[in-house]
């Protein structure tokens, strides 16, 4: 979608701030012996204190109100029984809906203690994130931010994912452009409208570059032993400075 009205500006902003605080307080509540639904459970009650709702159970009927994955879980992990360990590599993906208006973010982090390559991997997310957010701009090619995504972390020594796309979103959790490719793809032509609202999630890694469903029709892995740490964040594209609307 696009943000056209003050009235869209100040949804898309406050469903951004419940997602941000949301992974926020998760993030800090993570010990070890707490199990992936017992933290999945503080995003719900912080998400309904809002009058938020989990977009991903709204949308697509997900066993869960957040996604949460651990170590060789990439993306779309389901909360359970799974116990959180010192030295876990964890991503927490937040997507919400407040008043009509979806907002979508995640966080990678490191339980001490700590491993050196691994929050090296962090790190180097976090900033590919923010650079490629740095250069976006309306009138800007779409394709133009795989091209980004991926020299930035060839840049810092990892590849991408391949198959894991960053997208539109506003008014539908996932909207045009549907699949933003972490790479540049010569067929793309799309435009960057002023005012469009999108995600940028680079999900860097160190060895494979396309991740697997697991049996459950859910969670995402690596098939092999790579790490793979996960930033994103909801902006508004302007013909300036992009607007981040998931920070905390």
């Amino acid at each position: 979608m696009t943000s056209d009205t003050e009235q869209d500006l100040e949804g898309l902003k406050a469903a951004g701030k419940v997602v941000g605080f949301t992974i926020a307080e998760m993030r800090k509540s993570v010990k070890p012996g707490m199990t992936t639904l017992q933290l999945d459970k503080i995003g719900a009650e912080i998400l309904k204190r809002f009058g938020a709702k989990s977009a991903p159970r709204e949308v697509y009927d997900f066993p869960g109100d957040t996604c949460i994955s651990i170590n060789e879980e990439v993306a779309h992990g389901i909360p359970g029984s799974k116990v959180i360990r010192p030295g876990d590599l964890i991503n927490i993906d937040v997507s919400a809906e407040l008043n009509g208006y979806f907002s979508d973010a995640a966080v990678s982090f490191q339980l001490p203690p700590y491993d050196q390559k691994l929050l090296r991997l962090c790190v180097s997310a976090e900033e590919t994130m923010m650079s490629v957010i740095s250069h976006l701009r309306a009138g800007m090619r779409v394709n133009e931010i795989g091209r980004v995504m991926e020299l930035e972390a060839r840049k810092r020594g990892y590849k991408v994912v391949r198959n894991l796309c960053s997208h539109g979103i506003g008014k539908t959790l996932h909207d045009k452009p549907h699949e933003i490719l972490p790479y540049f793809s010569p067929r793309e032509t799309t435009v960057l409208k002023p005012n469009q609202v999108i995600t940028i999630e680079p999900f860097l890694t160190t060895g494979a570059e396309f991740v697997d469903q697991e049996a459950d029709g859910w969670t995402l892995t690596v098939p092999d032993n790579s790490r793979v740490a996960q930033f994103e964040h909801t902006i508004i594209v302007t013909k300036g400075r992009p607007v981040i609307l998931t920070g905390a």
